[in-house]
């Protein structure tokens, strides 16, 4: 069983949903992301997705975007990405996603990054961009090295489709709940709930929210729906402003 796997049990077995928290990685610094990362973990992040900047990030609102470009600034690679998972898993057992867009995977070549990305410590992947039906030689690689592969459904994709996607899905699958980029949002969207209820008597997969979720009430909420709740964009504000310790241990109290 991956740590993925293993988390998601352990935490339903304990009546808990899991926390998925995003951090850019070199945001500002290398040396400042990987001690906020470290504190994110410390303070109730179950899941930490690693996020890889990239230059033209479609997804991603103002504060991301920012995020990713002071990384690039800062001269921030997969390969001093990677070091950093290396050096967080000497110290937490807790799952590590890589998200991030193909480019730089590509670029990186699969075969290479799947190797050295699970030698890191690294337990999946999240690519944005890269469509289901073009995923398959990265997921070969994937397979070959024990990492998996973080399926993405959108409030526009058809049941016909989600049946599709959810019949390949492991470790956790990941709803966005708005059309749009990330971002805080004041409210969680309308016919999200339903939404997530469909999707949950199509698999036995977990299924973690996210996109736009910024408060413990908002997590509070939309994991009446899931079994995972994502914060973003909030995770990277609140690390900016050097309140990432406190906030993350109320997302933490409103989903544990």
């Amino acid at each position: 069983m991956n740590r993925i796997t293993a988390k998601f049990e352990e935490l339903k077995q304990q009546g808990k949903k899991a926390l998925v928290g995003y951090l850019t990685a070199g945001d500002p610094t290398l040396t400042v992301s990987t001690g906020n990362m470290r504190a994110a973990l410390a303070n109730g992040v179950d899941i930490l997705e690693i996020g890889v900047p990239f230059s033209d990030p479609t997804a991603d609102g103002p504060t991301i975007q920012a995020a990713g470009q002071r990384a690039l600034k800062a001269g921030t690679n997969l390969k001093s990405i990677l070091k950093i998972a290396a050096r967080l898993r000497r110290s937490f057992d807790n799952p590590m996603i890589l998200f991030s867009y193909v480019n730089p995977l590509f670029a990186y070549g699969y075969k290479k990054l799947c190797a050295d990305a699970a030698r890191s410590g690294i337990d999946g992947l999240l690519v944005v961009d890269l469509p289901f039906e073009e995923a398959e030689e990265l997921r070969k690689h994937m397979r070959a090295n024990g990492l998996t592969f973080i399926q993405l459904i959108a409030p526009t994709t058809s049941p016909q489709r989600a049946l599709k996607l959810l019949a390949e899905a492991d470790g956790f699958v990941y709803y966005i709940m708005v059309k749009g980029v990330t971002g805080r949002r004041t409210k969680i969207t309308a016919g999200a709930g339903a939404h997530l209820e469909k999707l949950r008597s199509f698999t036995s997969v977990p299924i973690a929210a996210g996109f736009g979720i910024s408060n413990a009430s908002q997590a509070r909420a939309a994991a009446r729906h899931a079994d995972a709740i994502v914060v973003g964009s909030a995770l990277v504000e609140a690390a900016r402003k050097g309140r990432l310790k406190p906030f993350v241990r109320t997302l933490a109290q409103a989903l544990h």
